[in-house]
């Protein structure tokens, strides 16, 4: 066998005698970080820690400083006091904000007002649901007003849509991130995408919009572009920037940094051959930080911000290892503040000194909980695709980890397509967890994920069942050469479309693998183009309608890579779970996949949380999932 480049890594800091290990319950206990950002002082940062209660069944959340080299946090009962409001604007005068505001007649009794009782909703478009939700004529409107103040009464704030039938916030999961002032407190600047209909519906093209208080005029800002233009923020210089996609209809295209600098668009990443995630200018405004993903894993990167002198523009990554850089909360001195975790760590927030190049651990919300436990190792790997190039896999193996043992071992399949595998910590498919139950998980860094140049994630765009199922095999049969991996109790496990690899995996399988989980998984490509709402993703990654008979890509997405036309071979025991209030996979998808499974004799079981999306957020179903997940395995593994 050939030798593979292997890194290894070992159980840091964990006491000799540490038997416990990561069970669902526990991963359910655990608080989730989230930074708010640095004080106002400078001094201090602000973040929240949000518990789950599973008796309660939802999150309980407090808030909480500490000073930024680190040291003792204080419970805080809110932050108005310490944080900096972006929404009031520069001068102080302003208060924005946004909520829902009723356009149009959507619902029965806003056509017929004397039918009180009805709940009919009459659509005439495209976009009659979205993510969870289905329309009901009410759209984000962003507002101005004067800042609250004791004894003042103040004037109704100001909706700068007014009878606009679009969303800033954009929906499902916008916030006040779409909508910023300008330095000089005249100017409102917010994300909009001003469509309707079946245009809303199978495009992606956002713009930046600058609505001012004055003229109340509204200026589009971006129109050139045809794709997403997102994340307004202005330098400190107060030069405006953002995020920005090139094409219409391509939700993971490549996202760069933009610089709108004297009447120009200077975009400081397009020779980088990556793809932006978040970013945030340094102190000074002469470079900006961002994270991206790369090799497996998510780390901080630098760009100069030259203006319009001879000085190139370079891009520098700055940090390397095996975590996870997800969020740049500011800086102090030479120090960035960040969000921090890896497989066997949730998100705590760290300081990295740009000077010394070092690391120091600033919240430890969870440390005491993860120093009793014995934790897993992760390897990663390099292995050789069927078409010649390197692909990495992670490898996670179980806590206190025997390899004169055999372990059964899970192929993890990633959704997305186009999201980056790398080392984030999941309270769903949380590799820790799973292997802390005895499994051994095969993670491979497939065709579609960014991280490995532009060329590598668009390559699964039309081609879902090709290379990239070449790839998973690749991945696990790799894996399955080590004496340690049990041959003959192979899984494999995914959501969304990951949820369609194991569907389709199961039809070509040829008996490598002993059982099957899909979640809220793609299963007939035709009816799933025929009920999700984001058309524009299906129209990209399938190549069109399926009725669209001259053009090959979508013939062979609706044909040869549709999992429903091989059934025939399914002969593995299936569990199917399926979120109720899934509109990007709909229910259909997995109520067919359990029908055919039934009919064909398969030993095969159905898990509907009927009040769940595409992800599952309520605590207690959260523990139906990962029960029902590990009973499965105990039963077919």
């Amino acid at each position: 066998m050939k030798k593979l480049l292997i890194l290894t890594l070992g159980i840091m800091g964990l006491s000799a005698n540490a038997q416990d290990v990561m069970t669902p319950e526990l991963l359910w206990k655990l608080g989730r970080v989230t930074p708010l950002g640095i004080s106002k002082d400078g001094k201090n940062i602000v973040y929240k820690v949000a518990t789950p209660s599973v008796e309660e069944n939802k999150s309980n959340s407090k808030f909480y400083s500490i000073p930024l080299n680190g040291g003792t946090a204080i419970e805080i009962p809110d932050t108005k006091e310490i944080l900096k409001d972006k929404n009031i604007s520069p001068d102080g005068l302003y208060l924005l904000s946004h909520k829902e505001v009723k356009v149009n007649s959507v619902l029965g009794k806003d056509v017929y007002p004397e039918l009180t009782k009805s709940d009919a909703k009459v659509y005439n478009g495209l976009d009659y649901r979205h993510w969870d939700t289905w329309r009901d004529g009410t759209y984000n409107h962003v507002f101005f007003g004067g800042v609250p103040a004791p004894n003042v009464r103040l004037a109704a704030p100001v909706d700068i849509m007014p009878n606009e039938a679009y969303d800033s916030p954009q929906k499902p999961f916008g916030g006040d991130e779409d909508y910023i002032w300008s330095p000089d407190s005249k100017n409102i600047i917010y994300v909009c995408k001003k469509k309707a209909g079946t245009a809303y519906a199978t495009s992606t093209n956002t713009d930046l919009y600058q609505y001012n208080i004055d003229t109340k005029e509204t200026k589009n800002l971006t129109e050139g572009n045809l794709g997403y233009d997102t994340h307004p923020t202005f330098s400190p210089k107060g030069d405006l920037s953002w995020l920005q996609m090139k094409r219409d209809g391509y939700e993971a295209d490549k996202n760069d940094i933009i610089v709108s600098f004297k009447g120009m668009h200077m975009n400081l990443t397009s020779a980088w051959d990556g793809t932006v995630e978040s970013f945030k200018w340094s102190v000074d405004g002469k470079k900006v930080y961002f994270i991206a993903p790369v090799d497996g894993t998510k780390q901080l990167f630098e760009v100069n911000f030259p203006g319009l002198t001879r000085i190139a523009i370079t891009v520098k990554q700055i940090t390397n290892g095996t975590f996870d850089v997800t969020e740049i909360v500011g800086f102090s001195g030479t120090n960035v503040i960040v969000a921090r975790n890896d497989m066997n760590h949730a998100s705590e927030l760290y300081s990295y000194d740009l000077a010394k190049k070092s690391w120091k651990q600033i919240t430890n919300v969870n440390t005491e909980t993860y120093s009793k436990l014995a934790l897993s190792k992760t390897e990663k790997r390099y292995v050789t695709t069927t078409d010649g190039k390197k692909m990495v896999v992670w490898v996670i193996l179980p806590p206190n980890f025997d390899a004169s043992k055999k372990y059964p071992t899970l192929l993890y399949c990633q959704g997305g397509p186009q999201s980056a595998l790398t080392q984030y910590y999941s309270y769903r498919w949380n590799f820790q967890t799973i292997a802390a139950q005895g499994y051994i998980v095969v993670a491979p860094n497939r065709r579609g994920m960014p991280g490995h140049g532009v060329k590598w994630n668009e390559q699964i765009s039309g081609d879902w069942g090709g290379q990239v199922m070449d790839d998973y095999l690749a991945a696990i049969d790799d894996v399955a050469k080590e004496a340690y991996v049990d041959k003959t109790r192979l899984g494999a496990v995914g959501a969304s479309y990951g949820g369609y690899s194991v569907f389709q995996l199961a039809g070509i399988h040829k008996n490598r693998f002993k059982t099957f989980i899909s979640h809220c998984g793609i299963f007939n490509t035709k009816s799933m183009y025929g009920t999700t709402e984001e058309v524009f993703f299906t129209n990209w990654d399938s190549g069109g309608a399926y009725w669209e008979t001259e053009n090959k890509t979508a013939q062979k997405t609706y044909n040869e890579f549709n999992p429903i036309t091989m059934v025939n071979n399914w002969n593995t025991p299936i569990l199917i779970i399926q979120g109720g209030k899934d509109y990007r996979v709909p229910i259909g998808q997995g109520q067919e996949a359990f029908q055919a499974a039934q009919l064909k004799g398969i030993k095969s079981r159905f898990l509907l949380f009927p009040e769940e999306n595409h992800w599952v957020l309520k605590p207690q179903n959260a523990l139906v999932w990962q029960r029902e997940f590990f009973k499965w395995l105990k039963e077919t593994l």
